[in-house]
């Protein structure tokens, strides 16, 4: 049944598409105002970015409350409340003297961004189908607010002030809401709820659609065409005057002559998606975004040629003309395809428009908020104003090749048999078809760990072979993944001057793109088959490991080279997720335990072998002239050679043959495939969420202590040469992981996880009791006994809560399948477990990051770690009190499971 038209259609549409372009002026009021608040305030770059970021954050996380609210109670009253509220916070803005308080007045600000919501759900309802495409495109043209503000904004600044800017935009905000509340109505929907008396569905069932991936996906193609036009509409002004020296009056005029195309033309791309498709218009979108996004981000760049008739010189750099051009372009197909992206949600979820069209517009609204702190911190690492347009060229290949994926997958489901019949190339269609020879690839088609017979006989064996190969591999990635805590140390020394942030920025990178890496990881075992996944993620071990033996060699060294390598070292954090995965796969659940235990514990070895192996390394010359020359660096007893390339060739030999041994030795198991959608079901149980939680406090705390323990005890005792002990702690923390899985099989993992919170609160309050008395004799052996006990009870409560995962699962599935056959939910289990594995480990490995970062924020603003460490026990406490009250206590998940009598299946299939 097709949605009438209704007679005042028209005219809500006009009065939502002003009042948006009233509030998204309001919304990028900091693109103009900002650059003037930076002078006088002297912010960074980083802290600009956060400035002008701050507004799109608020807007962005209200999109989806407002959403719903706007489905249960209408868009006249939601929609004008949001603009008076924002309006009363950017008049208040115009009393902010501080950087604390620009950035309290900019949350505020930001309730104007969160209109957009409010309004493709109200609209969408008064118009049919086949005509939403286009009215949603009118209503998204108020984008063109930004371009106001550009246009507006410079000239009452420099006349008045930015304070002046703020009172007349919120003086604008409060005249557009009074007039949108007389020239618009209750949506029919709204009315007809309230005439029959039926009362709104409840917050929750508006959520319940946000389960499906597509929805994610269609969030990250709007991160793109929104975000990144909101991010660039902030950041361009500053770019324009830094890159070609213009002055904000004519930065802010090319600024809105790129906002402009960007919001009008989105109307133009509704109707070509209710003509043509929004696919077709979405492959042309990212397709000609690709190009435009590479073409701007080639940095000027000067070119030697030698040749045979002597040496050719020449320059490559955007003019002015020619970036304007480029950036008209970019944003031209930005608007066709957020329009694009829009078409889709009152089509395929009519009933949840507030909802969905809430969390795609915030996370679209995210990308305006965290791509300029994005652009500042690559401006402030990298130097190249370029750089911003090379994370733009990364994201929208991502998008691209996700979608096509995506199509590609749902063709083959439709029409898969007949794919299948056609030949690899049009050329072979005439010829024979090959005799195809069958190979297994080492695959296991019969895998029955949890039959006894089957396992005693068969299955223990082939186990324990594909862990001890596991063991090896999963321990090299850790040494890569943590090689640059050595390297970076050793940089200054062979000629490398680059500052202490710079310094901190290559050590903390590995652990960003690790955990993040594992995220992506944990899906690909199922996948791919354990052990072709394996082997790949062992080769690339090669890129960082070879990379950083060449570039260390060189001081000339450009940084962003450097970065990119500490970048691909995260491919050793992420090989944890999958590894853990494949192993879970082959052990019954009365002993995954033990084996992830030492699985994971013995690859946390790696931590200790980078620390203690690198320092001796690259102080012989062990590959003779094939590792290179050695670097002349002064010591105590004088000049002595330094050989830190071989902090990454010497892991190179080892990678080679540990990748052979997983090709020829490990195998892959049939009933362990599935597909990314398949597996997706993890993010709607509640226990994944749980566990990444209590994992966070466990290996969380590992890596992360792992990583800032040595610098942190520099600083805290300067006078104790501690730094030479730094690998006793993670191998503490890596030992009692590989050698406690037992206790969780045997008292349950759920109680051991408590006893493990238990030690590390403990550890915690030690730790500041030491630091209190540090100089006081005695005081760094108790510091360093206090945190040997910290990672002692972070292994044990690594090995313990793994062991928890697949138990919670298989009793789960009671619950989840209740008509299903006992293999069935075996199966099912396995897999979701795997997944959780996997997931689970990629949000603990942020640990990486967050702890040292926590130390370095605590001395900043309070002049010690003690602030950071209160936080780490307060978190330690709520680990705890989840882990009782949803698990060990009576009435608990696991409370009968773990306290069934010695020998009794404890584990039901």
């Amino acid at each position: 049944m097709k949605t009438p038209v209704y007679p005042k259609s028209g005219q809500i549409l006009g009065a939502s598409t002003a009042a948006f372009t009233v509030c998204f002026a309001v919304w990028t009021i900091f693109s103009i105002i900002g650059i003037r608040i930076r002078q006088e305030l002297g912010l960074s770059e980083t802290q600009f970015g956060l400035l002008v970021g701050t507004p799109i954050l608020t807007g962005s996380l209200l999109r989806v409350a407002l959403g719903i609210w706007t489905d249960r109670y209408g868009g006249r009253m939601v929609f004008t409340a949001n603009m008076l509220a924002a309006a009363v916070a950017t008049f208040l803005l115009s009393y902010a003297h501080t950087y604390p308080q620009m950035l309290v007045a900019a949350l505020g600000v930001g309730i104007a961004g969160g209109s957009f919501a409010v309004g493709v759900a109200y609209v969408s309802r008064w118009f049919p189908p086949e005509r939403q495409g286009t009215a949603l495109g009118i209503f998204g043209a108020g984008n063109v607010g930004a371009a106001v503000t550009k246009f507006l904004a410079p000239f009452v600044l420099v006349a008045f002030g930015w304070q002046t800017v703020a009172q007349v935009w919120a003086a604008a905000l409060v005249v557009m809401a009074v007039i949108f509340w007389l020239t618009t109505q209750d949506d029919p929907i709204i009315v007809e709820r309230r005439r029959s008396g039926i009362k709104p569905k409840s917050a929750w069932l508006e959520l319940e659609p946000l389960k499906n991936v597509q929805i994610w996906r269609f969030a990250l193609y709007y991160f793109f065409v929104f975000g990144a036009f909101v991010a660039l509409a902030l950041w361009l002004p500053q770019y324009l005057i830094n890159v070609y020296g213009l002055d904000i009056k004519t930065a802010g005029m090319i600024a809105a002559f790129f906002s402009v195309p960007a919001s009008l033309f989105r109307a133009y791309g509704g109707h070509l998606s209710d003509s043509f498709g929004a696919r077709r218009v979405l492959y042309w979108t990212f397709l000609v975004s690709v190009v435009a996004t590479f073409i701007l981000a080639y940095p000027p760049t000067d070119y030697v040629v030698h040749g045979i008739n002597g040496t050719i010189s020449f320059h490559l750099e955007m003019s002015l003309v020619g970036f304007i051009i480029a950036i008209f372009v970019l944003g031209f197909f930005m608007a066709l395809g957020k329009a694009a992206v829009y078409k889709h949600i009152p089509v395929y979820y009519p009933d949840h428009v507030g909802s969905v069209g809430g969390l795609v517009g915030m996370i679209g609204g995210l990308g305006g908020f965290v791509l300029p702190i994005l652009f500042g911190l690559l401006l402030d690492l990298t130097g190249l104003w370029t750089s911003c347009f090379m994370a733009l060229f990364v994201l929208v290949s991502g998008a691209l090749l996700w979608m096509h994926m995506a199509i590609r997958q749902m063709e083959r489901g439709a029409v898969g048999e007949a794919l299948a019949k056609l030949p690899p190339f049009p050329e072979m269609q005439d010829m024979p078809a090959p005799v195809a020879k069958t190979r297994t690839g080492g695959a296991l088609t019969d895998w029955r760990p949890e039959d006894r017979t089957f396992w005693v006989e068969t299955g223990r064996r082939i186990a324990q072979r594909n862990l001890w190969l596991s063991i090896p591999a999963l321990l090299l990635s850790f040494a890569i993944w943590q090689v640059w805590s050595v390297v970076v140390a050793k940089l200054p020394l062979v000629g490398f001057t680059f500052t202490t942030d710079q310094l901190f920025w290559l050590a903390a990178l590995p652990g960003i793109s690790g955990a993040t890496l594992r995220i992506f990881y944990s899906f690909m075992v199922p996948i791919f088959g354990g052990r072709l996944w394996t082997t790949l993620t062992t080769w690339s071990l090669l890129i960082p490991a070879v990379g950083i033996g060449y570039a260390v060699q060189n001081p000339d060294t450009p940084y962003v080279v450097l970065l990119m390598l500490a970048l691909l070292c995260g491919l050793g954090g992420g090989n944890f997720a999958s590894s853990m995965a494949n192993i879970s796969f082959f052990f019954p659940k009365a002993e995954k335990g033990n084996a992830l235990a030492l699985n994971a514990g013995l690859g946390n070895l790696g931590v200790s072998v980078v620390q203690f192996v690198v320092p001796l390394a690259i102080t012989a010359g062990i590959f003779g002239w094939f590792g290179g020359d050695p670097a002349m660096v002064k010591g105590p007893a004088g000049e002595a050679p330094l050989w830190l390339q071989n902090a990454g060739f010497v892991f190179v030999p080892f990678i080679a043959v540990s990748a052979f041994a997983t090709w020829f030795g490990m195998n892959d198991i049939a009933s362990a495939k599935a597909s990314f959608t398949e597996q997706a079901v993890i993010f709607q149980r509640r226990h994944n969420w749980i566990m990444c939680w209590l994992y966070t406090g466990t290996f969380g705390s590992f890596i992360g202590y792992s990583a800032g323990f040595p610098l942190l005890t520099k600083m805290l005792f300067p006078d104790v040469n501690a730094l030479q002990f730094a690998f006793l702690g993670p191998l503490v923390g890596a030992l009692s992981r590989s050698g406690s899985g037992w206790l969780a099989d045997k008292y349950g993992g759920a109680r051991v996880t408590f006893w493990a919170f238990v030690l590390m609160i403990a550890g915690v309050a030690s730790v500041l009791w030491f630091i209190g008395i540090k100089d006081q004799p005695g005081a760094f052996l108790g510091f360093f006994a206090a945190f040997l006990l910290l990672f002692f009870a972070t292994g044990v409560g690594n090995a313990s809560t793994f062991q928890m995962i697949p138990v919670i699962m298989a009793k789960e599935m009671g619950r989840l399948m209740p008509a299903a056959d006992a293999e069935t939910r075996r199966k099912q289990a396995e897999k979701e477990s795997a997944a959780i594995t996997g997931f689970t480990s990629a949000i603990a490995a942020f640990g990486a990051f967050f702890i040292p970062k926590s130390y370095g924020t605590s001395i900043a603003l309070t002049g010690g770690p003690d602030a950071a460490l209160w936080g780490f026990l307060i978190f330690y406490v709520s680990c705890l009190a989840i882990t009782w009250a949803v698990y060990t206590r009576k009435g608990g998940l696991l409370h009968d499971i773990e306290r069934a009598k010695r020998g009794a299946s404890v584990h039901p299939a």
